[in-house]
């Protein structure tokens, strides 16, 4: 059911290291930049760290930015929607421009995460996976995916998981060259753009 090819076994999982290396490096100032605005702006940890569904059901923790507020009680296992009051102000702009996710660079080192694939979702997830759902885990989850330059939140889990097992089964160095290059123009145009062409 997973496609495996030369790309996929060898050269992807090194074009992800080296890649991820050049980020960190290229986006060291905004990094930095954005952890100060954090801690300025409210309270909390400068990061958010959570378990997440890896490569074959293995939990791994994810890193992102914090941008949530970090009050007692508040749901953190919850879908984040536009306009959600618990989003602080400096993390709606972070999550707007994708920033938020910058820090999972580290979880691309690690060997825990690809540049593309599926995006990793919450281990309680995995009860609800239907058959393309449990396709989704043969491969790496990745800082960006099928479906999330084809609608992301605005779609449903079971439409997520037709894109990914799509992924999946046709994986190749064409297809996550066209989803980079479309992550491009969500970062610029917005999730509703492809979810509005689709």
């Amino acid at each position: 059911m997973k496609r495996t090819t030369i790309y996929s076994e060898l050269i992807k999982p090194i074009l992800a290291y080296v890649v991820a290396l050049l980020v960190l490096l290229i986006t060291g100032p905004i990094l930095l930049i954005t952890a100060v605005l954090i801690v300025v702006d409210s309270r909390g940890p400068v990061f958010f760290k959570q378990e997440r569904l890896g490569l074959n059901g293995r939990v791994f923790m994810l890193i992102k930015f914090r941008s949530m507020t970090h009050e007692p009680g508040r749901l953190f296992n919850k879908q984040t929607v536009a306009g959600d009051p618990d989003v602080t102000r400096i993390g709606a702009i972070i999550r707007r421009l994708k920033i938020d996710e910058l820090p999972q660079v580290f979880n691309v080192l690690r060997g825990e995460m690809a540049i593309v694939g599926p995006r990793p979702s919450l281990p309680n997830l995995q009860e609800k996976f239907d058959e393309n759902g449990r396709v989704r885990i043969l491969v790496k989850p990745g800082l960006t995916g099928l479906a999330a330059v084809n609608g992301s939140i605005f779609l449903t889990w079971p439409q997520r998981w037709v894109f990914d097992r799509y992924y999946v089964e046709h994986l190749s160095w064409l297809l996550d060259f066209s989803i980079v290059m479309r992550t491009v123009v969500v970062l610029v145009m917005g999730e509703r753009y492809f979810y509005k062409s689709n």
